[in-house]
């Protein structure tokens, strides 16, 4: 009896050493496996994104996500990954409802063409003692240029003598004014505006400030508030990548890209550092532009891959940036006939192919 006792726990090991160790290829996509949200004040958003590149020449794809408790929520971002891209399980405290130390696991699931599970860890404490409300800064879409202000309150439920000391952040971009609202026993309350300064550069803010007080507890005192929200480009360009295609040399290729703006603008300057490329404009001011691009490639071959900033009139030369791509083909050499699929060998070792190798 004892014998098929050890017998059965020798081989269930086995099963699960090896299924631990066909799955390394997953866990080798995620950036880390575990999160600590720290203290955090109860109602405030607090989000950590896992992210999880493809390192291999197969598509990925993420079929589910499941937590182990109800303090996390999780949700997926790009369920399918193709080579070198990326997504994101999205992990969500969930502080308005619950307070304390609380972690949760993460279970992600990976589906066919090759199966597997990855776990990831999140923990933190949330006080019950200090509410944010709102729970986050969010500024939401922001013209570019322009500054933008949020004001959040800060309510600490304890001791009169409980005080916010200092406001930080590493955010040149950010200004912080602290204002104290009320002391009483039991309830102390402070009014916290947060601005986002003009000059941001366009796209997303995503960053967090931290809130110092002077709790007895060493690990308590800094408490994190996120802010996020998007500059909005004053001008834009339509494509942001333009794909030329084959093109032989000494041939010649134009297309045109549509150059939009909030008001009416000149175009002053291009800049491209390739040669080969010419560009037609329209010298009027208006809000719409159309920019003539052709491309007259000489002896080169090969990819290429060019960024083109376009500058207006509009202040501190505000522009919009497109790359154009394209191929230029080797005259001298018949074009390669293209390999077909390779054919899936048994092991999940030598079917899952590291772009460039081959995983191990």
């Amino acid at each position: 009896m004892i014998r098929i006792f050890l017998m059965s726990l020798l081989f269930t090991s086995s099963c699960f050493i090896n299924q631990l160790t066909a799955q390394d290829w997953a866990v080798k996509m995620f950036n880390k496996c575990e999160h600590n949200f720290g203290t955090v004040a109860r109602g405030s958003d607090t989000v950590y994104r896992f992210e999880i590149t493809n390192l291999y020449k197969q598509t990925m794809h993420i079929t589910a996500v499941r937590s182990s408790c109800g303090c996390t929520s999780a949700t997926i971002e790009n369920k399918t990954i193709k080579t070198h891209e990326k997504a994101y399980i999205v992990a969500k405290f969930n502080t308005r409802t619950f307070t304390g130390f609380h972690g949760a696991t993460l279970t992600v699931s990976f589906g066919a063409p090759y199966r597997a599970e990855v776990q990831v860890r999140v923990h933190g404490e949330i006080r019950g003692d200090v509410v944010f409300s709102p729970g986050a800064v969010v500024f939401g879409n922001v013209d570019e240029g322009f500054a933008e202000e949020q004001t959040l309150t800060v309510n600490y439920a304890g001791p009169k003598s409980w005080r916010i000391v200092d406001v930080t952040n590493d955010n040149d971009n950010l200004e912080v004014e602290l204002e104290e609202l009320s002391r009483s026993i039991g309830k102390v309350s402070y009014n916290l505006l947060v601005r986002l300064k003009p000059n941001v550069k366009v796209g997303y803010v995503k960053d967090q400030i931290t809130v110092i007080t002077n709790d007895p507890r060493k690990e308590s005192r800094r408490i994190p508030l996120f802010v996020e929200g998007r500059v909005i480009p004053e001008i834009t360009i339509t494509p942001e990548t333009l794909v030329l295609g084959d093109v032989a040399p000494g041939a010649s290729i134009t297309r045109k890209v549509v150059v939009r703006g909030k008001n009416p603008f000149r175009i002053v300057d291009i800049n491209c550092e390739d040669d080969c490329f010419t560009f037609a404009t329209q010298e009027d001011s208006k809000s719409l532009h159309l920019v003539g691009i052709t491309f007259r490639p000489e002896e080169k071959t090969g990819a290429v891959r060019v960024p083109v900033q376009i500058l207006t009139d509009r202040g501190n030369s505000r522009g919009a940036t497109l790359t154009i791509s394209a191929k230029v083909l080797d005259s001298s050499k018949p074009t390669p006939v293209q390999e077909g699929d390779s054919r899936q060998a048994g092991g999940i070792s030598e079917n899952v192919q590291v772009a460039g190798g081959t995983s191990n």
